[in-house]
């Protein structure tokens, strides 16, 4: 059974972050099932610390860039919108070349927050960070 409340598509995942710091750091979405969404990431230029491997903080924005769109698929993005409210990561590995995968999928869903696990993998499947995310759902009146 599918958690979805918005037709889901790569497309329009894609097309809700164009020209945000998602393309910037070069993050494509690969995969959506049932109850997750999944992306890539590069480790380049773009992603990495001065020492040549991945930066914590990009593995951060790959968390919370998945769960935050997974979110808003999940309510009536008409009335409501998705926030981060808190992020935890623990980082397990470096990456230093090629790309890492995101995976997130719910904890919990909720009416007024909700809660995402993000793993992040590199290219071999070692874990290289766990992510758990925390949005808030408000109303669209209340940002506006």
């Amino acid at each position: 059974m599918t958690i979805w409340k918005s037709p889901v598509s790569l497309e329009k995942a894609t097309e809700h972050t164009e020209n945000t710091l998602v393309t910037h750091l070069g993050i494509e979405y690969t995969e959506v099932g049932d109850n997750y969404l999944s992306a890539k990431m590069p480790v380049d230029h773009r992603t990495k610390q001065p020492i040549g491997i991945m930066h914590g903080g990009a593995s951060c924005v790959l968390a919370e860039s998945l769960g935050s769109i997974a979110g808003n698929l999940c309510i009536d993005y008409e009335k409501q919108v998705c926030v981060g409210l808190s992020i935890n990561t623990n980082h397990v590995r470096m990456a230093k070349k090629g790309f890492v995968h995101g995976k997130a999928t719910p904890i919990h869903i909720g009416r007024r927050n909700q809660v995402w696990e993000v793993t992040i993998h590199d290219d071999q499947g070692k874990l290289v960070s766990v992510s758990r995310l925390t949005l808030a759902v408000i109303e669209r009146t209340d940002i506006s």
